[in-house]
């Protein structure tokens, strides 16, 4: 009996991989996205005459739109159901890549990317939920698998695809791509995706909305400037306190609620809370390597943006790959096992890179990169799908979007932490040598008179000339070498934050074993779940 429903199970979610490759597609393209502009900025700053800090605004804005929407994204799924949001989310998405392209100002720019970020601030929770109820959490690992291609291998290839274009191409090339490819999946998805619940008429929690809107929007807001302009900025301080207040009253109020806009008691569930836990670490260390590996190999050791991408892309391609088989995987053996791998290659790996020198080679570091993103495949969606398998069905919107949430503020605190520990750590190095580069030392002041007098013979230079030319080569490898130092140190962190989710990991167990887990076996219940045809008017969805 058993294995007759597990071949109907697999016969009925078979039915659906081509529009689940669809869903996963508008997935990709919105986060895709979000990583292209990064190496387009410069030649926006030409293009449209702002500041630096100006055209920032284009990746701000996106980032907070989308963080104060993924919140809401529960309500908007049982509110609107999953058809018209999918719908809408692409429609918004493929318009506003259509401004970002042909746009003559920076603020018709600025609206384009906000637009995009309506849609894409909705999508990956709702394809999550999407996918939750189409698989039965015996074969949810695979389908999550499918999940982590997008959410794994899209913000990995983004750079490099855009320095490619960037480099050979216009950077308006990144938009107007996107609109064909937005337009087919909004074709497809209009003609073929059904609703899985029925949407229900709830009224919006208007307390609770904006409560959330300025608690997420504020705290994302402080931690992203905190990179740039420090943790005491008064700025950057007032933004992450208000952003906590009301985060902490939207806390209680949701408690309280009996139809809460996000419900909290999504924590009741032991394995839910440490899959979250440990989630917000591995993304915490996965950004660490994102965003410190670009200023080493561009701004230190001098590679173009598109070499920086490539090194990047081998790691990304093992990811698309691996992501599906650990998701086989996991349905076989379970989360503690392919966790414990998986993060113990991680922080060897992130060890690893504590080591690097103005010396280390290219090829060192493109491999080392690709076994530490063999060993985070096997972590991001299982360690997920661990927790979301706790869950009762009724849970599942839930449960996404505050799993999306907590991924969205820990990979903005995890940036900022990493920044500002960098920044801190390279002045700490800085000063550090400067201290013992006094020519009052017998032996340093030998020591750089032999220098000058080496510098003098090489460049045929007079003694004077030579001794400012040695200062000046000094103190450029003073900031070098504390530069690569204070990116050591945040890498440091990042193996701490990577040792604690291993020791957590031994805790993680497959919540399937438990007795009291409701099994989701029968055929009307995998009826009821699966993306079938819309019901004829008057006929009620049960029938199906």
């Amino acid at each position: 009996m058993a294995s007759s429903n597990s071949g109907e199970n697999s016969n009925g979610i078979g039915q659906h991989i081509p529009l689940l490759i669809v869903l996963m597609l508008g997935l990709f393209l919105a986060i895709l996205n979000q990583t292209l502009l990064n190496v387009a900025i410069p030649h926006l700053i030409t293009e449209f005459g702002v500041t630096t800090n100006t055209a920032q605004w284009l990746l701000t804005a996106y980032m907070l739109v989308n963080g104060v929407l993924i919140p809401l994204s529960a309500f908007l799924i049982e509110r609107f159901g999953v058809r018209i949001l999918f719908l809408v989310a692409m429609f918004c998405f493929t318009v506003g890549s259509f401004i970002c392209g042909i746009a003559p100002s920076f603020s018709v720019m600025l609206t384009g990317r906000i637009i995009q970020a309506v849609g894409g601030g909705v999508l990956s929770p709702l394809v999550m939920t999407i996918i939750l109820f189409v698989f039965p959490p015996q074969m949810r690992g695979k389908g999550m698998g499918i999940f982590g291609l997008a959410m794994m291998f899209a913000p990995a290839v983004g750079p490099t695809l855009s320095g490619w274009i960037v480099e050979h191409y216009t950077w308006r090339i990144l938009f107007y791509g996107m609109v064909p490819l937005g337009l087919i999946v909004l074709i497809i998805a209009f003609f073929k995706l059904r609703n899985i619940i029925e949407p229900k008429k709830i009224k919006l929690d208007f307390f609770g909305t904006v409560t959330s809107l300025i608690g997420v929007g504020g705290l994302l807001y402080g931690c992203s400037e905190a990179g740039n302009d420090g943790w005491d900025d008064p700025i950057v301080l007032s933004t992450i306190i208000i952003g906590v207040i009301f985060i902490a009253i939207f806390v209680v109020q949701q408690i309280r609620s009996k139809t809460p806009l996000l419900n909290f008691r999504v924590f009741k569930y032991d394995m839910f809370s440490m899959s979250s836990i440990i989630s917000v670490l591995i993304t915490v260390a996965m950004y660490a390597g994102m965003f410190l590996l670009p200023i080493y190999l561009q701004n230190l050791r001098g590679f173009t943006p598109l070499q920086s991408g490539l090194l990047m892309l081998p790691g990304a391609i093992i990811m698309g790959i691996m992501s599906p088989i650990s998701g086989a995987l996991f349905d076989k053996i379970g989360p503690r096992p392919l966790a414990v791998i998986g993060l113990l290659i991680t922080a060897v790996t992130t060890y690893e890179f504590t080591q690097l020198t103005v010396e280390t080679s290219y090829s060192h570091i493109l491999i080392l990169y690709m076994i530490r993103s063999f060993g985070m495949s096997f972590l991001m969606m299982t360690i997920m799908t661990a927790g979301m398998n706790q869950l009762p069905r009724e849970l599942n919107s839930h449960g996404t979007a505050m799993s999306n949430t907590l991924r969205q503020v820990g990979g903005s605190i995890g940036t900022s932490l990493m920044t500002t520990i960098f920044t801190n750590r390279t002045t700490f190095h800085m000063s550090s040598i400067s201290e013992h580069a006094n020519t009052g030392d017998p032996f340093f002041a030998a020591s750089f008179q032999s220098f000058v007098q080496k510098v003098a013979e090489t460049m045929h230079l007079p003694l004077e000339q030579a001794k400012q030319m040695a200062v000046s080569l000094f103190t450029g490898q003073v900031s070098l070498q504390s530069t690569v130092n204070g990116i050591n140190d945040a890498f440091y962190w990042a193996t701490g934050l990577t040792i604690v989710g291993l020791l957590l990991s031994f805790f993680l167990r497959d919540v399937r074993k438990d007795k009291n887990v409701k099994r989701e076996k029968t055929v009307e219940n995998e009826k009821e779940i699966l993306l079938l045809p819309a019901p004829k008017h008057g006929q009620d969805v049960k029938s199906f």
